[in-house]
């Protein structure tokens, strides 16, 4: 299961069943779970742990050190879940001590050719990275998010749950969930109707979260009436309520 050609650290922890393929390095504290697959001319160092059933892609670099000038070699750490795919020259980066001092990535991710996630970053589950789509530092992204191709998310952004990013998008400020965006800057245009349908979202559901984004983006209302009258609504739609949840929580203020 492992070529004979690749170097493993003997610190590194990996389960009976894992594959690592020819030239590949896995360094000291990684830790891969069952049933990873490892390609060919992969380099995973660490503190790094990946959980059961990923698979990594030839030329990936998992789990290096941060792109960070003020980073000065302390051991932070790189979190990943389970059944991640990471296709070719993905680069994943650990944390960093002026954060969180780790790097934390979901399950059941699909990270397409040069994707890239930086340091102190907080990845949901069930998300597409498309090719070349970049987080700077510290940005989170919620579960079931697209991110189209060559699309860039500027630091400490925040993208909530079922948001879509157009290919290209420059994402400057925080994406509420479920809300569309594209251009440079990027725009809020419209609601993710077509993937809320497809993560079983009812028609009531969609019609809730459409009204929403009318009332944010439409209305003409000043952000705090809007809010106000997207409370009330919430009471009794959920859906809504994880909207104005995620407005409340929005540092650097929502794209508009």
């Amino acid at each position: 299961m492992i070529d004979p050609r690749a170097i493993i650290s003997p610190k590194a922890e990996l389960a009976p069943d894992v594959t690592v393929g020819a030239f590949s390095i896995i360094g000291p504290d990684v830790i891969l779970g069952p049933g990873t697959v490892i390609g060919p001319h992969v380099v995973v160092n660490g503190p790094t742990r990946m959980g059961a059933g990923n698979r990594v892609f030839q030329f990936a670099s998992i789990g290096d050190a941060p792109q960070d000038k003020k980073y000065a070699g302390e051991p932070t750490r790189l979190e990943i879940g389970d059944r991640n795919v990471f296709r070719e020259s993905c680069t994943i980066n650990r944390g960093t001590t002026h954060d969180k001092g780790v790097t934390t990535i979901g399950s059941d991710n699909l990270f397409m050719a040069y994707s890239h996630v930086a340091h102190d970053c907080v990845v949901g589950s069930n998300l597409v990275f498309a090719n070349g789509a970049t987080l700077g530092g510290h940005v989170e992204v919620g579960d079931y998010v697209i991110l189209g191709g060559l699309c860039a998310i500027h630091q400490f952004c925040k993208v909530g749950a079922y948001a879509f990013i157009a290919g290209g998008a420059i994402v400057t400020r925080d994406v509420p969930n479920y809300v569309m965006v594209a251009g440079n800057p990027a725009e809020p245009h419209a609601v993710n109707a077509v993937g809320l349908k497809r993560r079983g979202f009812t028609e009531d559901q969609v019609r809730n979260i459409r009204n929403a984004f009318r009332v944010l983006y439409r209305s003409d209302l000043l952000l705090a009436d809007a809010v106000a009258k997207l409370t009330e609504l919430g009471k009794t739609q959920p859906e809504v309520a994880a909207f104005v949840e995620f407005i409340g929580k929005s540092e650097r203020s929502l794209i508009r």
